[in-house]
């Protein structure tokens, strides 16, 4: 490795590190081809990954706002207060919410008789003047006041036509009018001392309902200034003036200047103009101060950028932060340039089929919006010159001709005008409370730790597998659609954990490379073709590994009623397998409901369970039955689906023993969770119901050496009993000793696994969250939270704190005695009895706690007043005993594979700080307990 890489100064740890990753079928040999190989998906899937965070998407469809028929909408326009204003032409304006609901509107023009209406142009708005700047068909521009849109003045007589129409403040009381006519010319209106300026206008003689002056008189005022410039050979399309630049940015359909980036003022350079006198031939008079250009001129070389695009420029957006700038028009292509480059265009973006009628570029999101004629609306990343969404107007419901469109930045949406208004919000992801954590955005249906890599693999409905760091607790990796929309049913590991395998609903098992997400094999049963067919019958509903005799199988069960058994061949290089042939006795005497748990016991027992409340024991070294168990009937039998047994466990230490002794645990009918044996035919020893809610057990799970047993419930809480003597001797009567009880999860709890080595407990729910917590009950944190936590350092834990939704929900809530009758009474005083436990175990020392579930205010506030705090290090008593005597372990930092500095395939999209230490001492009851000092 150290040859073929030329990793030098690299230690041998590191290389063991990375060749455990490329050796996922544990054989102890890669070769060259192997290496390669994995690098690759490594990386590929690190670039999907970062394209799925860049995904974007509107909340479609589009909110639809009916508008009275009439001209069409000329220009949209956002205002500081998100409030969205549009012109039409005949001079109505409406002003909307961002909601797009209508606050107001009105007519500004009354329509003549026998004369032919105004129309309006383009408009703008003065912001520093609260004023409303209009360009009519009549060659006027128009000023209105913007709160009451009532008439303030006008500029009248100008010599073209002003189609584009763009007002910005340079200065203190100074600004700039621009606007480009059907000629291609560009005219330039300076004001200085503006406020006093259209003071003066408005006390001019009225015409018609408006104080008027010519645009002749308006130059003769030292306060005025025009210069027109004749810029391109066609009708200007767009113009904008941005004083980052102190340019003028305009376009036409013209392809010699389809866009043009130009001064306000020609040049002062001397010598250029000595030039140009020279080469043509002719006077040149240099006019400085209030001066009139009749006709117009052309501007020097120097002085403006030319871009040549092919059929010109409908539309351009600019971005300073980015220095780019974004073409479109009528061939379809969206084109980005560097402001300085005008030779070649830097990217250029196909997929439109029509052309393109606007663009925008978000600077926040470095992201590209683009609409065309055919109303398809398409988004674009940036750095990745890639389309990220695309919206047609049969999904978004934008009907009829464009005729102004706008992105508006501060409600993220984009507003468009057509036959009615439409508005598409951005689906933005939810913003990050502090409060409220999830791992997944869809229910959690399995999770799996891996002890070889200290890994958590979690499934969601929705096919998306995510890898978490045991020890902190954040993302390391991500692979979506494993089975496609059929989602994910239950997942293992290979022995050497190297290797995930996952069921799914479609009735397929797949192989995956654990650590890049590449499947390896596909797994079918015999008749997969003909079930796929039929999608009532072919889910997996769980599935395991197991190594006997030196071979090593993957057993499968479900709704086939069967147990699939798939040879592991290390040489088998066909991507598809099929299972062995089923036992005989699996055909003759098997199941005949759905099978929904299988379990395995070294080193030849298996177990099943079905829909119909059957377990079957098995050998699997004949393939013959070894027990079957059956629960009583009652006389007032359950419904079939609470017949149904979903987990089950072996006690591993138990098996070998007499008939006596209960080997197997399962969940049962109403909530019940049942001891049983299994030698001689097997009988059942023991059944309790331990959920106080009567809700049904979802989950199992013992510790290593079967003392302890952890029980998850349909509500989403977790109990711990002692079992360590529990049904050694025969039938019990009552259940055993209850140690401790809490609520992990607000709804189902899938899947509870207990990881002995570190003496914590994984849990998964419903709820979309995956969390961690210590055997005592304590909550560590969330997968997916934004502080890590470190797992051998308490202080960093979330504890005392519970997760937020937990504490809100009001099924977590206390419920007073006198609420409830007397047997539900009784059964909570003894369930919340302070229990000790009988011995103590070398593996783990296990500290019960029992949760108090009858607490009334007075209690809480005597209790909070009774506290002893540490008041000199502002800490309370419990955290100064853990940094004494719980201090972390020395862990040597990050593992060696983190460390390697060629060969960066996690992609983190979070950057996560060590979390201080200092902070974990904070008291929340310390601010109750002086505000009542304080009250008293």
């Amino acid at each position: 490795m150290k040859k073929g890489t030329s990793l030098c100064g690299i230690n041998d740890k590191q290389i063991e590190e990375l060749f455990r990753k490329i050796d996922y079928a544990a054989t102890g040999g890669i070769e060259w081809n192997g290496f390669c190989t994995y690098m690759q998906l490594e990386y590929a899937e690190q670039e999907a990954y970062c394209s799925r965070l860049k995904k974007v998407a509107f909340s479609l469809p589009a909110t639809i706002q009916e508008i009275s028929h009439g001209d069409p909408v000329l220009r949209i326009f956002s205002m500081c207060d998100n409030t969205l204003m549009m012109v039409r032409e005949d001079g109505t304006i409406y002003f909307w919410s961002p909601e797009l609901k209508l606050k107001r509107s009105k007519t500004l023009f009354e329509k003549p008789i026998n004369k032919t209406p105004k129309w309006v142009t383009d408009f703008t708005i003065m912001t520093q003047y609260n004023k409303l700047m209009l360009a009519t068909g009549d060659r006027e521009i128009q000023l209105y006041e913007l709160s009451n849109l009532e008439p303030y003045c006008q500029i009248s007589c100008l010599e073209t036509v002003p189609l584009r129409l763009d007002c910005c403040s340079t200065d203190l009381d100074e600004c700039i009018i621009l606007y480009g006519d059907d000629q291609g010319c560009v005219s330039i209106l300076f004001l200085t001392s503006v406020g006093e300026l259209l003071r003066t206008w408005k006390k001019l003689p009225r015409v018609g309902n408006m104080p008027s002056i010519g645009i002749d008189n308006a130059t003769l005022s030292p306060h005025v200034t025009l210069i027109c410039w004749k810029v391109h050979e066609d009708w200007v399309t767009q113009l904008k003036y941005y004083d980052s630049i102190k340019a003028i940015i305009s376009t036409s359909n013209h392809e010699a200047t389809a866009l043009v980036i130009g001064c306000t003022i020609g040049t002062t350079n001397v010598e250029q103009h000595m030039r140009d006198i020279r080469d043509s031939g002719k006077e040149l008079k240099v006019k400085r101060g209030p001066v009139l250009q009749r006709s117009p001129q052309r501007r020097t070389p120097g002085d403006h950028t030319v871009f040549r695009v092919y059929k010109g420029v409908k539309t351009f957006a600019f971005c300073k932060a980015n220095n780019l700038i974004v073409t479109g028009g009528i061939d379809r292509i969206i084109r980005m340039w560097n402001p300085y480059m005008p030779g070649r265009s830097t990217g250029m973006l196909r997929g439109h089929t029509a052309p393109i009628f606007h663009v925008d570029i978000s600077a926040d999101d470095n992201k590209i919006f683009s609409i065309a004629t055919d109303n398809t609306i398409k988004i674009w990343d940036i750095q990745d010159q890639s389309c990220l969404l695309t919206v047609c107007s049969k999904t978004s419901g934008i009907r009829g001709e464009l005729t102004a469109c706008h992105f508006a930045a501060g409600i993220r949406a984009l507003c468009v005008a057509a036959d009615a208004v439409a508005l598409l919000p951005l689906r933005m992801k939810p913003a990050p409370q502090p409060h409220l954590v999830i791992s997944h955005k869809e229910p959690v249906l399995c999770c799996k730790y891996n002890k070889e890599f200290r890994q958590v693999v979690s499934c969601s409905e929705g096919s998306v597998v995510k890898v978490w760091d045991f020890e902190t607790g954040r993302q390391v990796f991500e692979f979506s659609d494993a089975h496609g929309d059929a989602g994910i049913t239950c997942v293992t590991f290979d022995l050497s954990g190297r290797r995930l395998v996952t069921g799914g609903r479609d009735g397929s098992l797949k192989i995956w490379n654990y650590n890049n997400g590449h499947c390896l094999h596909t797994l079918k049963t015999g008749d997969y073709t003909r079930r796929r067919q039929d999608s009532k019958c072919h889910e997996v509903c769980d599935c395991t590994y197991v190594e006997m005799n030196r071979n090593r199988y993957i057993i499968a069960v479900g709704w086939d009623k069967r147990i699939n058994m798939y040879y592991d061949i290390e040489d088998d290089l066909h991507h598809f397998w099929k299972p062995l042939p089923h036992w005989q006795d699996d055909l003759t005497r098997g199941h005949k409901e759905d099978v929904l748990c299988v379990a395995q016991c070294p080193p030849d027992l298996l177990a099943t369970s079905s829909y119909d409340g059957v377990i079957i024991v098995w050998n699997m070294i004949s393939g013959h039955m070894y027990c079957r168990l059956t629960a009583p009937v009652s006389s007032h039998p359950p419904n079939q689906d609470q017949r149904s047994i979903s987990k089950i466990v072996f006690l591993r230490t138990r098996t070998t023993k007499s008939e006596t002794v209960a080997a197997l645990v399962s969940n049962g009918p109403q909530g019940c969770v049942k001891f049983w044996s299994i030698i001689n035919g097997g009988r059942l020893l023991a059944s309790f119901t331990p959920s106080r809610v009567e809700s049904q057990v979802s989950s199992l799970a013992v510790t290593v050496d079967d003392a302890f047993l952890y029980v998850a419930d349909y509500a989403g809480y977790v109990h711990v009993y002692d079992v360590g003597e529990y049904a050694l001797r025969g039938p019990e009567q009552g259940p055993p000793k209850s140690l401790n009880h809490w609520r992990a999860h607000i709804d189902i709890i899938t899947t509870l696994e207990l990881v002995d080595g570190d003496h914590v407990l994984l849990t998964s729910s419903v709820d979309c969250a995956v969390r961690l917590w210590s055997m005592e009950g304590e909550f560590i944190g969330t997968f997916g939270q934004t502080e890590p936590w470190e797992i051998f350092t308490p202080a960093s834990w979330k504890h005392p704190m519970v997760p937020y939704e937990i504490l809100v929900d009001p099924e977590s809530m206390p419920v007073h005695p006198m609420l409830e009758d007397d047997s539900s009474t009784q059964h909570q005083d003894a369930v919340t009895k302070k229990k000790e436990s009988e011995e103590t175990k070398d593996e783990m020392i296990y500290k019960p706690k029992v949760s108090q579930i009858t607490i009334t205010d007075a209690d809480i506030k005597e209790e909070i007043r009774a506290r002893a705090y540490s008041r000199g290090l502002g800490k309370r008593v419990r955290h100064e005993h853990y940094k004494t005597l719980n201090k972390p372990l020395n862990h040597g930092g990050p593992n060696e594979f983190h460390k390697l500095q060629f060969f960066d395939i996690v992609n983190d999209p979070f950057i996560f700080e060590k979390p201080d230490l200092s902070a974990a001492g904070s008291d929340p009851f310390k601010a109750i307990f002086h505000e009542d000092q304080t009250a008293s």
